[in-house]
């Protein structure tokens, strides 16, 4: 099958080289493809250096083992590089905004998906200020969404407020988010785990990204 795995970028703590070196390993004999995409959000692209950085890659592995292994931003301002998968109508995000924002939304995201069998989810989970936890589905929206969804999401969050939200794990804007994943064309996995205070691991899960968080 052919692989894209989906990751934070350097703003989110995790042993991603230690994890991606394991990952790779196991996947690269068995796989058709196997790629990286940086879930940015709007964050800024990263230079080839700083990618190599992220996973731990040294010029061998690029010109070795991995040197087929693809390492991709997510465009969020570029119209060419993303797809429409579908459209959240204004009575759905009316209800699962609970009446706080009703609006249509164009559900965007990476074109790169559709080039795929599987995504694979490889993050953290922490208390975040806008959907309650990150992780999971988190990772496609708004991760690597179109500006729409990535407004809405947002927009959600201010309205319920930091102190009514970090740290719930159900939230509008968790119901928003997994709400979108269900029209992703293409199997969704993932890797979640916990992070130490001294970056190690404190535990490692598998599974689908609506209960990975």
């Amino acid at each position: 099958k052919r692989v894209l795995v989906i990751i934070p970028d350097q703003t989110r703590t995790a042993p991603l080289p230690l994890l991606f070196d394991a990952l790779s390993d196991r996947l690269l004999p068995i796989v058709k493809q196997l790629d990286v995409l940086v879930a940015l959000g709007t964050h800024p692209a990263l230079s080839e250096a700083q990618l190599n950085a992220l996973l731990g890659l040294k010029a061998e592995d690029r010109s070795g083992r991995l040197a087929n292994v693809g390492l991709y931003n997510h465009a969020w301002d570029q119209p060419d590089q993303l797809t429409t998968l579908g459209l959240l109508t204004e009575a759905e995000t009316a209800e699962i905004s609970e009446g706080l924002l009703a609006r249509e939304v164009p559900v965007q995201i990476n074109k790169r998906i559709r080039d795929y069998d599987v995504l694979l989810v490889m993050g953290p989970v922490f208390p975040h200020e806008v959907v309650g936890f990150s992780g999971g589905n988190k990772y496609f929206f708004p991760g690597i969404a179109g500006p729409e969804l990535l407004n809405f999401f947002h927009w959600l969050g201010a309205l319920i407020t930091n102190v009514g939200i970090i740290g719930v794990k159900d939230t509008p804007v968790r119901r928003v988010v997994n709400r979108a994943a269900t029209l992703i064309p293409v199997e969704r996995r993932c890797i979640t785990f916990v992070v130490a205070p001294d970056a190690s691991l404190y535990g490692l899960y598998y599974g689908t990204p609506e209960f990975a968080w």
